[in-house]
């Protein structure tokens, strides 16, 4: 059985502009010990599906459906009681920004004991104890001063390994990490991608990783799904998503990464347009309109699924099919993806 298997997932937002279908459709599982990519750009859905899974999206103006279950129990379903057992017990979250996460009023070591205390039953001064330990392990320097500090004390690559440690403080099952290396320097974030690695390692939990960055995903993951406009467009393991991409919007997405073992361009390549308006998608593909290999089937929704007769776990929302694809695709020549045609 898998660790956490969502099906189905729709997350639906009214505002006062229409209703945001933020997620449409969305399914994946996560094996224990698995680390499970989900790349896509800004307002494509991924935040919003990590964030429901923890039950952080429910208010009188979202409409969920679908489930997600955790070791057979769907969080979906749960009540605020239940939930709160598993959130930062079982499940725990690194989120974007350590700074607006972590409460400036409180100290550093005060927000990670009560992390310990809420879950487990012991006294401040072991739950004090741990928070040290915590510190350490995740690279903070001399952990039992900088216990009292408050955050805005220090940096933001520190913040971050905090928030890893706050999150790690009960031993979860399932790491959710939302864009963990965010606003970070490259040599913070190739620290915290290490740090991550080694944690799992040591701890055997598995980890969800939510990122824009590819580089960020060819560091860390087993799998990758990749979303676009509030669905999976495409899904499979890493080799297969980086060296067989089989849908046009993961060809944008390597397409525009930096190459080093090749003449260096005059400016990097582009997907043409902008993210279409989750209140009004276009009809069908929602990457239709960007794409420059869109034809008339397009207007119909492609279902996700293995096109690939040898690959059963690799899956694309694509009309186009597979030789047709080898042969438009245009990653091997990082020019990225032209203006559709009209």
């Amino acid at each position: 059985m898998s660790l956490l298997s969502v099906e189905d997932l729709n997350v639906r937002f009214h505002t006062e502009d229409g209703v945001v279908h933020a997620v449409d459709g969305v399914s994946f599982s996560i094996e224990p010990g698995e680390t499970l990519g989900i790349v896509g750009e800004s307002g494509c859905g991924k935040s919003v599906t990590s964030m429901t899974i923890m039950g952080l999206t429910q208010s009188d103006n979202t409409d969920i459906s679908g489930s997600a279950s955790f070791e057979g129990a769907n969080l979906l379903a749960m009540g605020n009681d239940d939930l709160r057992k598993v959130r930062g017990n079982e499940i725990a979250m690194i989120f974007q920004d350590p700074l607006s996460s972590l409460h400036p009023f409180y100290k550093v070591g005060k927000q990670l004991s009560e992390a310990i205390t809420t879950h487990r039953d012991v006294s401040k001064s072991e739950a004090r104890k741990h928070s040290i330990e915590l510190l350490g392990m995740v690279g903070v320097p001399e952990p039992s001063r900088r216990i009292d500090d408050y955050p805005h004390e220090f940096s933001g690559g520190m913040r971050q390994r905090a928030m890893i440690a706050m999150a790690l403080s009960n031993d979860p099952k399932l790491l959710i990490a939302d864009e963990p290396t965010t606003a970070l320097d490259v040599t913070t974030q190739a620290q915290i991608i290490d740090l991550l690695a080694k944690l799992q390692a040591e701890l055997g939990m598995a980890v969800m990783i939510v990122t824009h960055d590819l580089g960020v995903i060819a560091e860390t993951a087993d799998r990758v799904v990749v979303m676009y406009a509030g669905r999976i467009v495409e899904e499979g393991v890493l080799d297969e998503i980086f060296y067989d991409p089989q849908h046009p919007y993961t060809w944008g997405l390597l397409g525009s990464l930096p190459r080093l073992d090749r003449p260096r361009p005059e400016r990097l390549p582009q997907i043409a347009g902008l993210p279409p308006s989750l209140i009004n998608a276009p009809q069908g593909c929602h990457f239709r309109p960007r794409c420059p290999h869109a034809f008339g089937r397009c207007v119909e929704i492609p279902p996700l699924k293995a096109r690939i007769p040898d690959r059963p776990d690799h899956l694309d929302r694509c009309w186009l099919d597979v030789e047709s694809k080898r042969e438009l695709r245009v990653v091997d020549e990082g020019i990225g993806l032209r203006e559709p045609a009209g």
